[in-house]
């Protein structure tokens, strides 16, 4: 690969991380604030049983699975990028 090809693939590589990371933030930003607004909506209604847990505890699984698919997923090695690609080649 040349130097080119190599810088072009690190850059494209770059821009999808800063993206997955933008698009995590987001989603964090959509969690906390629904969930202190549905927080807010128990405690203006003076309920004893904090159902907001049921939102906080389902939501913040999916917020888990999305910062480990951004910050913690290791990145494919070369023999397994090269195995995908022997299996799309056969078809």
């Amino acid at each position: 690969m040349s130097d080119a090809t190599d810088r072009d693939h690190l850059r494209q590589l770059a821009v999808e991380r800063i993206e997955k990371k933008r698009e995590f933030h987001a989603h964090l930003l959509a969690y906390v604030l629904v969930n202190a607004m549905l927080v807010g909506i128990w405690a203006a209604s003076g309920s004893s049983f904090f159902w907001p847990v049921f939102p906080i505890m389902g939501w913040g699984i999916g917020i888990g699975f999305h910062a480990w698919d951004v910050y913690r997923r290791p990145e494919p090695s070369e023999a397994q990028i090269e195995r995908e690609m022997q299996k799309l080649r056969r078809g």
